[in-house]
Protein backbone atom coordinates (compact mmCIF):
# COMPACT_ATOMS: atom_id res chain seq x y z
CA UNK A 1 0.00 0.00 0.00
CA UNK A 2 1.40 3.10 -0.70
CA UNK A 3 -0.51 6.76 0.74
CA UNK A 4 0.36 9.30 -2.24
CA UNK A 5 -2.41 8.26 -4.56
CA UNK A 6 -4.90 9.00 -1.50
CA UNK A 7 -3.46 12.16 0.12
CA UNK A 8 -3.06 13.66 -3.24
CA UNK A 9 -6.21 13.13 -4.44
CA UNK A 10 -7.75 13.46 -1.35
CA UNK A 11 -5.67 17.10 -1.19
CA UNK A 12 -7.02 18.07 -4.75
CA UNK A 13 -10.51 17.23 -3.98
CA UNK A 14 -10.57 19.59 -0.48
CA UNK A 15 -9.26 22.53 -2.79
CA UNK A 16 -11.99 21.70 -5.49
CA UNK A 17 -9.24 22.30 -8.26
CA UNK A 18 -5.44 23.09 -7.10
CA UNK A 19 -2.60 22.96 -8.68
CA UNK A 20 0.45 21.14 -7.97
CA UNK A 21 2.54 23.80 -5.47
CA UNK A 22 -0.90 23.99 -3.66
CA UNK A 23 -1.50 20.05 -2.96
CA UNK A 24 2.25 20.27 -1.85
CA UNK A 25 1.91 23.25 0.22
CA UNK A 26 -0.91 21.60 1.80
CA UNK A 27 0.56 17.91 2.20
CA UNK A 28 3.30 19.87 3.85
CA UNK A 29 1.50 21.49 6.45
CA UNK A 30 0.38 18.29 7.39
CA UNK A 31 3.99 17.37 7.79
CA UNK A 32 3.59 14.30 5.30
CA UNK A 33 6.82 14.91 3.77
CA UNK A 34 7.95 13.43 7.06
CA UNK A 35 5.57 10.60 7.71
CA UNK A 36 5.12 9.16 3.70
CA UNK A 37 6.72 9.33 0.53
CA UNK A 38 4.89 12.71 -0.62
CA UNK A 39 7.64 14.37 -1.53
CA UNK A 40 7.80 16.87 -4.30
CA UNK A 41 8.89 14.50 -7.19
CA UNK A 42 6.00 12.21 -6.22
CA UNK A 43 3.30 15.01 -5.89
CA UNK A 44 4.39 16.14 -9.51
CA UNK A 45 4.24 12.09 -10.90
CA UNK A 46 1.09 11.08 -9.31
CA UNK A 47 -0.95 14.04 -10.24
CA UNK A 48 0.73 13.90 -14.02
CA UNK A 49 -0.39 9.93 -13.51
CA UNK A 50 -3.67 9.99 -12.77
CA UNK A 51 -4.51 12.87 -14.55
CA UNK A 52 -3.84 10.21 -17.90
CA UNK A 53 -5.67 7.46 -16.09
CA UNK A 54 -8.59 9.88 -15.99
CA UNK A 55 -8.72 10.10 -12.22
CA UNK A 56 -7.98 13.61 -12.40
CA UNK A 57 -9.20 16.27 -15.01
CA UNK A 58 -6.14 18.65 -15.82
CA UNK A 59 -6.77 21.96 -17.08
CA UNK A 60 -4.22 24.76 -18.46
CA UNK A 61 -4.59 28.05 -17.09
CA UNK A 62 -2.67 31.49 -17.90
CA UNK A 63 1.35 31.13 -18.18
CA UNK A 64 3.39 31.73 -15.35
CA UNK A 65 4.05 35.50 -14.40
CA UNK A 66 8.04 34.62 -14.60
CA UNK A 67 7.06 33.65 -18.10
CA UNK A 68 7.27 30.16 -17.62
CA UNK A 69 4.91 27.42 -19.35
CA UNK A 70 1.05 27.61 -18.37
CA UNK A 71 0.69 26.47 -14.69
CA UNK A 72 -2.20 23.41 -14.71
CA UNK A 73 -4.89 23.10 -12.09
CA UNK A 74 -6.27 19.32 -11.56
CA UNK A 75 -9.89 18.55 -10.44
CA UNK A 76 -11.35 14.89 -9.15
CA UNK A 77 -13.27 13.31 -11.73
CA UNK A 78 -16.39 10.87 -11.02
CA UNK A 79 -14.42 7.76 -11.12
CA UNK A 80 -11.16 9.66 -9.19
CA UNK A 81 -13.56 10.25 -6.26
CA UNK A 82 -14.92 6.49 -6.42
CA UNK A 83 -11.01 6.01 -6.20
CA UNK A 84 -10.50 8.55 -3.51
CA UNK A 85 -13.67 6.73 -0.94
CA UNK A 86 -12.39 3.08 -2.11
CA UNK A 87 -8.72 4.02 -0.79
CA UNK A 88 -10.16 6.04 2.57
CA UNK A 89 -12.04 2.75 3.41
CA UNK A 90 -9.29 0.24 2.66
CA UNK A 91 -6.93 2.29 4.33
CA UNK A 92 -9.02 2.97 7.57
CA UNK A 93 -9.54 -0.84 7.96
CA UNK A 94 -6.46 -2.24 6.90
CA UNK A 95 -3.65 -3.44 9.78
CA UNK A 96 -0.45 -2.80 7.65
CA UNK A 97 2.88 -1.62 9.44
CA UNK A 98 3.51 1.36 7.35
CA UNK A 99 1.97 4.31 9.10
CA UNK A 100 1.50 6.25 6.09
CA UNK A 101 -1.42 5.00 5.12
CA UNK A 102 -3.51 4.61 8.07
CA UNK A 103 -1.93 8.25 8.61
CA UNK A 104 -3.43 9.32 5.20
CA UNK A 105 -6.73 7.87 6.02
CA UNK A 106 -7.30 9.88 9.19
CA UNK A 107 -6.48 13.40 7.75
CA UNK A 108 -9.89 12.20 5.20
CA UNK A 109 -12.47 9.97 7.38
CA UNK A 110 -14.24 13.15 7.91
CA UNK A 111 -15.25 12.95 4.70
CA UNK A 112 -17.50 9.96 5.58
CA UNK A 113 -20.79 9.46 7.59
CA UNK A 114 -19.89 8.85 10.82
CA UNK A 115 -21.56 5.60 11.46
CA UNK A 116 -19.60 4.45 8.99
CA UNK A 117 -16.36 6.15 9.95
CA UNK A 118 -17.18 4.09 13.16
CA UNK A 119 -18.32 0.70 11.51
CA UNK A 120 -14.72 0.96 9.40
CA UNK A 121 -12.71 1.76 12.39
CA UNK A 122 -14.28 -1.33 14.53
CA UNK A 123 -13.22 -3.37 11.83
CA UNK A 124 -9.90 -2.27 11.82
CA UNK A 125 -9.66 -3.49 15.32
CA UNK A 126 -10.94 -6.44 14.32
CA UNK A 127 -8.79 -7.10 11.68
CA UNK A 128 -5.55 -6.36 14.36
CA UNK A 129 -6.47 -8.93 16.91
CA UNK A 130 -6.71 -11.68 14.06
CA UNK A 131 -3.61 -10.56 13.32
CA UNK A 132 -1.97 -10.75 16.57
CA UNK A 133 -3.68 -14.10 16.84
CA UNK A 134 -2.37 -15.79 13.67
CA UNK A 135 1.46 -14.09 14.67
CA UNK A 136 1.34 -15.03 18.33
CA UNK A 137 -0.86 -19.00 17.37
CA UNK A 138 1.30 -19.58 14.76
CA UNK A 139 5.36 -18.11 15.20
CA UNK A 140 5.54 -17.86 19.20
CA UNK A 141 7.27 -20.77 20.66
CA UNK A 142 5.17 -22.19 23.54
CA UNK A 143 7.88 -21.09 25.90
CA UNK A 144 7.52 -17.44 24.88
CA UNK A 145 9.38 -15.88 21.91
CA UNK A 146 12.28 -15.51 24.51
CA UNK A 147 13.58 -19.37 23.64
CA UNK A 148 14.23 -17.34 20.38
CA UNK A 149 16.87 -15.41 21.39
CA UNK A 150 17.12 -11.58 20.50
CA UNK A 151 15.55 -12.62 17.19
CA UNK A 152 12.42 -12.93 20.07
CA UNK A 153 12.23 -9.08 20.42
CA UNK A 154 10.86 -8.80 16.76
CA UNK A 155 7.95 -10.75 18.37
CA UNK A 156 7.53 -8.88 20.99
CA UNK A 157 7.80 -5.38 19.13
CA UNK A 158 4.70 -7.12 16.62
CA UNK A 159 2.62 -7.82 19.20
CA UNK A 160 2.86 -4.67 21.16
CA UNK A 161 2.76 -2.60 17.93
CA UNK A 162 -0.47 -4.87 17.75
CA UNK A 163 -1.45 -4.05 20.84
CA UNK A 164 -1.29 -0.40 21.14
CA UNK A 165 -2.69 0.25 17.96
CA UNK A 166 -6.02 -1.93 18.94
CA UNK A 167 -5.96 0.09 22.21
CA UNK A 168 -5.42 3.67 19.97
CA UNK A 169 -8.23 3.05 17.41
CA UNK A 170 -10.39 1.81 20.45
CA UNK A 171 -9.93 5.11 21.80
CA UNK A 172 -10.35 7.18 18.64
CA UNK A 173 -13.58 5.19 18.35
CA UNK A 174 -14.82 6.22 21.88
CA UNK A 175 -14.26 9.76 20.94
CA UNK A 176 -15.98 9.58 17.63
CA UNK A 177 -18.86 8.09 18.82
CA UNK A 178 -18.93 10.46 21.65
CA UNK A 179 -19.13 13.71 19.13
CA UNK A 180 -16.09 14.43 18.29
CA UNK A 181 -15.46 16.21 14.63
CA UNK A 182 -17.46 17.19 11.77
CA UNK A 183 -18.33 14.29 9.44
CA UNK A 184 -20.27 14.24 6.34
CA UNK A 185 -23.54 15.30 6.31
CA UNK A 186 -23.11 17.36 9.45
CA UNK A 187 -21.98 20.67 8.71
CA UNK A 188 -19.35 22.59 8.26
CA UNK A 189 -16.16 20.95 7.75
CA UNK A 190 -12.88 21.70 9.28
CA UNK A 191 -10.80 23.58 6.64
CA UNK A 192 -7.62 21.66 6.94
CA UNK A 193 -6.02 22.91 4.03
CA UNK A 194 -4.26 26.48 3.48
CA UNK A 195 -5.97 29.40 1.10
CA UNK A 196 -4.54 30.61 -1.76
CA UNK A 197 -0.98 32.55 -0.76
CA UNK A 198 -1.20 31.41 2.91
CA UNK A 199 2.13 31.47 4.36
CA UNK A 200 2.59 27.58 5.43
CA UNK A 201 5.28 27.75 8.38
CA UNK A 202 5.88 23.76 7.58
CA UNK A 203 6.71 24.54 4.25
CA UNK A 204 9.85 22.82 2.69
CA UNK A 205 10.87 25.26 0.16
CA UNK A 206 9.19 27.91 -1.74
CA UNK A 207 7.16 28.23 -5.29
CA UNK A 208 9.68 27.83 -7.73
CA UNK A 209 9.81 28.47 -11.42
CA UNK A 210 10.39 24.22 -12.17
CA UNK A 211 7.09 23.94 -9.49
CA UNK A 212 5.34 25.31 -12.39
CA UNK A 213 7.32 22.93 -15.31
CA UNK A 214 6.51 19.92 -13.07
CA UNK A 215 3.05 19.90 -13.59
CA UNK A 216 2.46 20.61 -16.95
Amino acid sequence: MSAIRLLVLGAVRQHGRAHGYQVRNDLEYWGAHEWSNAKPGSIYHALKQMAKQGLLLAHEIAPSTAGGPPRVEYEVTEQGTEEYLTLLRAYLTAYDQRPDVLTAALGFMVDLPREEALALLAERVRRIEEWRGAVTDYYTPEEGPGQLGHIGEIMNFWVHSADTGAEWTRGLIERVRGGAYTFAGEGDPFVGVLAEGEENPFAGGRPRHEDDAATG
